[in-house]
């Protein structure tokens, strides 16, 4: 196994963007929360109130977020020889998880409230301010959902794609909480129950998301492998490098956005170890160069051409 040069620089790029991204985000939320919870005081809105409660929560996850960002940017050392990628992995779980029980919340509080105007209750009428705070609330959550997904993209982090779907969810939330307002405002008495139901359609929508965000993040701390066509494609790129008669005992799994790719090769016999060493360097920069980072732990085993697991495609066994 050897090091590609580059890949530290990188890695070190995209850490300080992941960081940077973050706390963007923090500040955002900071900001908002202080907006809605006055908003709610002032204006007499108990659901934007909430939503600004709500808020504070999202500092608690931004500061997750940024604490694991910082974790897994340290790269390998003695302890880590796989590096911290995983860390990035596991704050999108935990997001995951804090999604879930805002979800919960969010269709408690809905549904309580749908029942209490059942029942002849009649919510408060709101204040401007609570209207003007709210279109705010939105707008910059959905500005910091576009900002946080491109920077996902660009650097293949997880936590960064899990942070942006939870600026998404509160974008919603907000809306909702949006509707209610206006509709308490502008439609009387009897159309406020327009908060707590869309209050119960977002939770359901987060639940979703929560899920899709989840559920990646479980398989890749389970070492689930790649996905088959990735797995199939490292398996062409190998057997199309000069030296290589064949391969097995192909596994792969994610660690962060580092790809890893253990696997034994079969050679010629006679080749000496400096050959050896350059068909494998060979492996290292073609995975490189058609998957991202990646981490290639390669056996090399001479070829006999007897052996049924000697097969040049696809050989996984």
């Amino acid at each position: 196994m050897s090091e590609q040069p580059h890949t530290h620089h990188a890695a070190t790029q995209r850490n300080s963007r992941e960081k940077r991204c973050t706390l963007v985000g923090m500040a955002s939320d900071v900001c908002l929360s202080t907006l809605k919870v006055t908003a709610g005081l002032v204006g007499h809105s108990s659901a934007m109130l909430a939503d600004g409660i709500h808020s504070i929560s999202d500092f608690v996850t931004d500061t997750l977020v940024y604490a694991f960002v910082r974790l897994s940017g340290r790269g390998v050392d003695e302890q880590y020889r796989y590096g911290r990628g995983k860390f990035e992995t596991l704050a999108a779980f935990l997001i995951s998880i804090i999604l879930v029980v805002v979800a919960i919340g969010l269709l408690t509080e809905g549904v309580r409230d749908v029942w209490a105007a059942l029942q002849g209750a009649v919510l408060e009428r709101p204040d401007n301010i609570a209207l003007v705070v709210g279109v705010v609330a939105v707008v910059v959550k959905e500005g910091l959902y576009r900002f946080t997904r491109h920077e996902s993209h660009s650097t293949g982090s997880t936590a960064l794609g899990a942070y942006a779907w939870h600026h998404r969810a509160d974008a919603l939330s907000t809306a909702a909480t949006l509707l209610g307002v206006a509709g308490a405002m502008f439609l009387g008495e009897r159309w406020r129950v327009l908060d707590p139901l869309a209050a119960i359609a977002v939770s359901v929508l987060i639940m979703v998301l929560a899920y899709r965000l989840g559920r990646p993040a479980v398989e890749e701390l389970l070492e689930v492998s790649l996905p088959r066509d990735e797995v199939e494609r490292i398996g062409d790129i190998v057997s199309h490098v000069p030296g290589v008669k064949a391969y097995h005992n192909l596994r792969t799994r994610r660690n962060g956005q580092l790809r890893v790719v253990d696997m034994h090769i079969k050679i010629d016999g006679t080749l000496s170890v400096v050959q050896s060493h350059l068909i494998t360097q060979q492996i290292e920069q073609r995975l490189s160069e058609a998957l991202g980072d990646v981490m290639a732990n390669i056996h090399v085993e001479p070829y006999y051409g007897n052996n049924q697991c000697e097969r040049h495609q696809h050989a996984t066994d």
